[in-house]
């Protein structure tokens, strides 16, 4: 296990989740909480006591979509594979809690050596999967004294990172855990060799697999076909923050030539009516739109979660939120449609949002006149605006086919399938 002070600090951790959940009503720390309380007694009710589960591990949303690709894969070639899913996040775990690809969702407990044995003794995992980040040194260090292959895939390491520090060595030690890394590039996979670890695969992103899928799977919504079925040019801005919209909407209220799409990524009654009034424009709220209504507004306001992923595919530019808040929101998700992507300054953890950048197909802007230096390109000239469009595309295209490489690794071809291990 790992050493007092670690465990204080994750000790400590809990308390102030406790007392923002009951001091401070914070709704995400209540639900934290709550689903910690449940996650024993759903595990004893839920789980075969044989155990042999793939532990897969994502820290919230953004993080399982990166995981998805690999419980298909797996669950295509193994179907009867048995698989836990943890979130630590509530914004994880509250939408796909009912994921029906997996045996069983869960919160996980907090990474402190009581909940550590009763966790892996319940699940008894035949491997585990993290996803990405999350490095919980009491969890990884049990894993390794137990036996348990443990994997961690789409990583992403930078230098500004602790284990990097001169005062990072127990944070080193958790990487020793692992008996494969699967990086994102090269660059992290140099970072780790400089400290000694050597069991890394540069296998790229996982997510690009998962926006191609989309793409591949993506609905049609007649009410937004006919929305933008006589437009010269329609914005599509999705997972939207109010400092996105304050650049986008007086723009849009400025150039009559173009729609607008709105995808929020968070609403509520007040923030729908504040973000309305911010239009000029005729504009409709996906709810209340009818054939005969929306054929005549200018801007649509989608009020329904889920429907984003495939609303890309009916813009000629794309605009992703979140760049002005703590990062940006998931670029490669419009980028597969094959048009240009808009986004903030706040992209640098984003190895795909450099890459586009170069390649133009993408573009970060940092204020209103930014917005319009790389706005106004996208409407007067369409030759270019096709140009980057498909250097967007070209480049998820190129990026495919890293889940079949993580597969491959962890189940090697001939080895014998996991269910078969233990029937």
């Amino acid at each position: 296990m790992m050493d007092p002070i670690y465990n204080l600090g994750v000790a400590t951790y809990q308390n102030a989740v406790k007392f923002a959940s009951t001091a401070m009503r914070n709704p995400k720390a209540k639900l934290l909480l709550r689903g910690q309380r449940r996650c024993f007694r759903t595990l004893q009710r839920k789980l075969d006591p044989a155990g042999g589960y793939i532990w897969i591990h994502a820290s919230s949303l953004g993080e399982f979509e990166q995981g998805r690709p690999l419980i298909e894969m797996i669950k295509r070639q193994q179907p009867d594979s048995r698989i836990l899913l943890t979130f630590f996040s509530p914004s994880g775990y509250e939408v796909r809690k009912n994921f029906s690809m997996v045996d069983t969702v869960v919160y996980l407990p907090f990474d402190l050596p009581g909940n550590v044995k009763r966790f892996l003794d319940l699940v008894k995992p035949s491997m585990a999967i993290f996803v990405k980040y999350e490095f919980w040194g009491n969890y990884l260090s049990s894993l390794k004294r137990r036996g348990v292959p443990t994997y961690i895939i789409s990583a992403i390491f930078r230098p500004g990172q602790i284990f990097f520090r001169p005062w990072g060595g127990k944070f080193r030690k958790m990487l020793k855990c692992f008996d494969m890394l699967f990086v994102q590039n090269e660059q992290s996979r140099e970072l780790l060799a400089s400290i000694g670890i050597e069991n890394v695969m540069v296998a790229g992103d996982t997510r690009f697999d998962r926006v191609a899928d989309v793409r591949a799977a993506a609905r049609e919504f007649p009410l937004v076909a006919k929305f933008v079925e006589n437009a010269k040019f329609t914005l599509v801005m999705g997972s939207s923050w109010p400092p996105d919209e304050d650049i986008v909407i007086p723009y849009f209220n400025a150039h009559r030539e173009m729609k607008l799409i709105i995808a929020p990524h968070e609403f509520d009654r007040h923030r729908l009516h504040v973000l309305m009034s911010k239009i000029s424009r005729p504009a409709r709220f996906y709810s209340e739109a009818t054939p005969k209504n929306v054929e005549n507004a200018d801007c649509l306001i989608i009020d329904s979660f889920g429907l984003l992923s495939s609303l890309y595919r009916y813009g000629q530019t794309a605009y992703v939120g979140g760049g002005f808040g703590v990062s940006i929101h998931n670029i490669n998700e419009a980028a597969v449609y094959g048009i240009p992507v808009i986004f903030g300054p706040k992209h640098h953890k984003f190895q795909e949002a450099a890459d586009l950048i170069a390649c133009d197909g993408a573009m970060s802007i940092h204020d209103a006149d930014s917005f319009s230096a790389a706005m106004d390109p996208m409407l007067e000239n369409k030759p270019l605006r096709l140009q980057c469009g498909k250097a967007a595309g070209d480049y998820i295209q190129a990026h495919l086919g890293g889940t079949q490489i993580i597969y491959d690794h962890i189940f090697p071809k001939g080895e014998t399938p996991l269910a078969e291990q233990q029937s």
